[in-house]
C-alpha cells in the first residue's frame, strides 16, 4: 500500500510540475509583422485578416495594406511614411517583418497607379526593400494573389508576371519571397469556379453563379460609383476581393510560405 501510495505521490508531483513549467513559447520574445499592399491584403477584403488570426499572441500584426494602391501611389499618398515610422520605432520588439504585396494596380488601365512592369515595377520594389532594411527591418516580397476568373475550365492567371518580377527583385535583394501567386492558382485551378467563387465577399448573382458552373466566368457587377469594396453595408461578389473564407484560406497559405521562408518564425504561427 505504502509503495503504491508512493508511486501515485510522484506521479502527481510530476504532473503538478508539467502544468507549472511554462512552455516553451510563452518565452518567445515580441516580433512585428507590418502587412503592405493593396485590397487583396488589407482589413475587411483581403487575406491579411486570415494571416493575421493564424499568429500567436507573441506577435503584433500592423495591417497597412489599403485598397486601389499600387507601388507608385502607395508611397506618393504618404502611406509608405507611416511604415517607415513603425519600422523605425523597433524598441518593443526583437525584429519587425514587413510583408510587401502589390501588382494589381500596377496593371495597365489604372490611372494615376499603374506603373511600367519592366522598369518602375521592380525599381519600386527595390527602393521599397532597400528602405526597410536600412531602418532596421526585414522585408519580404509576396507575390500577388491570383484572381478567380476561368475560361473554359482553366484559370487565367494575368498577374504571373508580376509575380515573376516580384520574385526576380527579391532574388537580387537576397531576401525571402513568399509565392502566394502560384499557391493561389494552384488552389483555386483545383477548386473550379463554382467552390472560387464561395472565397468572394458576397455570394455571385444567379447569372454569375450560372455561367461558373459552365466553366467560364461571366463579367462581375460593377461597383456602382463611389462605393469601396470593403464597405460592411455594400460587399459585393467580385472576383478580386476576399470574403471570411477567402481570408482564412490565402491567409492561412502566406503563413505556411512564411515558416519555409523564414525557418525561425515557426513557433510565432500558430500550428
Amino acid at each position: 500500500m505504502q509503495k503504491q501510495l508512493c508511486i501515485f505521490t510522484s506521479a502527481l508531483l510530476a504532473a503538478i510540475a508539467a502544468v507549472a513549467q511554462p512552455r516553451a513559447n510563452d518565452d518567445l520574445p515580441p516580433i512585428r509583422v507590418i502587412l503592405v499592399g493593396d485590397s487583396t491584403v488589407a482589413p475587411k477584403n483581403g487575406w491579411g485578416p486570415g494571416f493575421c488570426n493564424d499568429v500567436a499572441p507573441h506577435v503584433t500584426c500592423l495591417n497597412l495594406a489599403k485598397n486601389g494602391r499600387s507601388t507608385s501611389s502607395y508611397r506618393a499618398e504618404g502611406s509608405w511614411e507611416r511604415v517607415m515610422a513603425e519600422v523605425k520605432n523597433n524598441a518593443a520588439f526583437r525584429a519587425t517583418y514587413v510583408l510587401i504585396q502589390f501588382g494589381h494596380n500596377d496593371q495597365p488601365g489604372k490611372p494615376g497607379r499603374s506603373t511600367d512592369l519592366a522598369t518602375e515595377f521592380p525599381a519600386n520594389l527595390h527602393r521599397y526593400i532597400q528602405e526597410v532594411t536600412a531602418a532596421g527591418g526585414n522585408p519580404i516580397l509576396v507575390t500577388p494573389l491570383a484572381r478567380r476568373m476561368f475560361h473554359e475550365g482553366i484559370l487565367k492567371n494575368d498577374l504571373q508576371p508580376w509575380g515573376e518580377s516580384a520574385k526576380k527583385v527579391a532574388a537580387e535583394e537576397g531576401i525571402p519571397a513568399l509565392d502566394l501567386n502560384t499557391d493561389s492558382v494552384t488552389a483555386v485551378q483545383r477548386m473550379g469556379p463554382v467552390e472560387a467563387n464561395t472565397l468572394a465577399m458576397a455570394p455571385p448573382p444567379p447569372a454569375v453563379a450560372a455561367s461558373a458552373a459552365s466553366g467560364t466566368s461571366a463579367p462581375a457587377p460593377k461597383t456602382p460609383p463611389g462605393v469601396e469594396p470593403n464597405a460592411d453595408s455594400s460587399a459585393l461578389f467580385d472576383y478580386t476581393h476576399l470574403g471570411e473564407k477567402g481570408a482564412a484560406l490565402f491567409g492561412r497559405m502566406v503563413a505556411d510560405e512564411l515558416i519555409r521562408a523564414v525557418p525561425e518564425l515557426r513557433p510565432y504561427i500558430k500550428e
